[in-house]
């Protein structure tokens, strides 16, 4: 198992890993909207916010020599489901065409620093189909 970790993503803000990759899977953590140099909470509204977060999966997406084109899941979580369709409005600009994903989208009660959106993602890595 090889642990990800890279500047231009935020740390973790506990006993984890940005992202593990095995085998030709790279696992990441649940990104929330985070700025990587600061660490404080970027956008008030759920668009902003997951403008940011897309950011920091794209920056730990290419450390681990990985693209959106290679995300094979993704799972997210919003704290209102009255926010999805502008979730949605983001999300598509880095996940269209034929490059979409398998996606479970929840609502939960809370999310870390009451951020309003938190992705995570399973791509593969280095692999030709």
């Amino acid at each position: 198992m090889k642990i990800v970790k890279t500047d231009s993503a935020p740390a973790a803000i506990g006993p984890y890993s940005q992202a593990v990759i095995m085998e030709n899977l790279m696992f990441s953590s649940g990104q929330i909207p985070l700025c990587p140099q600061t660490m404080e909470i970027v956008g008030d509204d759920v668009t902003a916010q997951t403008e940011q977060v897309m950011q920091n999966i794209s920056a730990i997406l290419k450390k681990s020599s990985c693209k959106f084109t290679d995300v094979l899941k993704t799972t997210c979580f919003l704290t209102d489901m009255n926010d999805f369709a502008a979730f949605n409005a983001v999300y598509e600009k880095y996940f269209n065409g034929f490059n979409k994903p398998a996606r479970s989208c929840v609502a939960v009660a809370a999310l870390p620093k009451g951020v309003l959106v938190e992705v995570e993602v399973i791509a593969r890595v280095g692999v030709l189909w």
